[in-house]
Formats: C-alpha cells, structure tokens, sequence
C-alpha cells in the first residue's frame, strides 16, 4: 500500500499522538493499515513531521529511528496509544501509566539520538502526560485517531474538519436524504 505524509496525518496536535496515529483504523481488523509497516515509511515519516506536526518548533528536524531500535519505537507507539486512549475513555490508567513509562524508560537506555525521532516522541509523551487539561484529549468520531482539542469551547469532534468532518457531515446527509425520499 502506497501513502504520502500530508498534513492531515498530522492532526493529533503533538508528536506522540502522530506516532499512535500512524496505524489507521487501528480497531477495525479488516481495514487497519499500520503506515510504519510499509517500506520507507518509517523512515520518511521524521520529515513530514518537521514539515506538519504541531510540535515542530519544539523538535526542528528529528532523525529517523535507527534499525535496531525500530521494534522497540513500536513497542513505545502500541504504550502511547494504550495509555491516552484509555485516559480518554476514562478507564483507569494505573498499570497502562507504568507500562508507558516502561517503555518510554527502555527507549531512552537504548543507544538513541538526541535528535532521533524515538527521543522527540519520548519528549512529546512525557510533556502530554503532564498536559494541563487532559479533558483536551479526544478519540476522533469518525477514524477513532487521538487528537488535542484546541477549541476555545472544547467543541472539536474530528482530528480534521477538512477529512474526518467532511465525511461524517457527508455521511449525516446522506442517511437524511435516504430517509426522506419516496420509496
């Protein structure tokens, strides 16, 4: 499978949460696509964010992760996303929490690059992790991505208006269409 790094992909609003959101349709077995799996994507995946993500500032250009250290940055990926999902959905978070500092803990004792993109992601997760107004952190309605919610009323419902939004607001339509026309 062929994908390109939009902006779009970057909609989490930091770093960690682009990372847990490289795996599209994470619950739906029959149509998840984990983008990290596909050749090069890992490794293009640091541009884009410098180019995209919402923490860019923070990071300037981040490194790929090096070879030996992927499976391990996956391992990170699968804790970060565990964790602040379930924080979202209110669940308790006690043993995910430790998991996720587990492997944030194994990342940093590996031989990393400060410049790395194991090390900016570990940043990003410890700095949302710390996030002053969790309630800010939300599951997207429409492809279940993680996102922050910079909305003055905390009103956001879609990672992206312009993708997840539109189609969700297209879908309501047509269900409503169907429903009033004529049989």
């Amino acid at each position: 499978m062929s994908f390109s790094w939009t902006p779009h992909r970057f909609s989490g609003g930091a770093l960690a949460l682009d990372v847990a959101n490289s795996v599209i349709l994470r619950h739906d077995d029959e149509r998840r696509a984990d983008r990290f799996e596909a050749q090069g994507q890992m490794e293009s995946f640091p541009k884009a964010a410098a180019n995209f993500c919402a923490e860019r500032a923070l990071f300037g250009d981040i490194l790929p992760v090096r070879q030996e250290n992927k499976s391990g940055f996956i391992e990170l990926r699968e804790a970060i996303d565990r964790y602040f999902r379930a924080r979202v959905l209110d669940r308790d978070v006690e043993a995910l929490l430790a998991d996720l500092l587990e492997a944030l803990s194994k990342v940093l004792r590996r031989a990393v690059s400060p410049d790395g993109l194991d090390a900016a992601t570990v940043h990003s997760t410890l700095r949302l992790i710390a996030m002053p107004d969790p309630d800010r952190m939300k599951i997207c309605r429409n492809c279940g991505w993680l996102f922050i919610d910079r909305s003055k009323n905390k009103s956001r419902a879609w990672c992206d208006m312009a993708v997840c939004g539109n189609r969700a607001k297209a879908n309501r339509y047509y269900r409503r269409k169907k429903e009033e026309s004529p049989p």
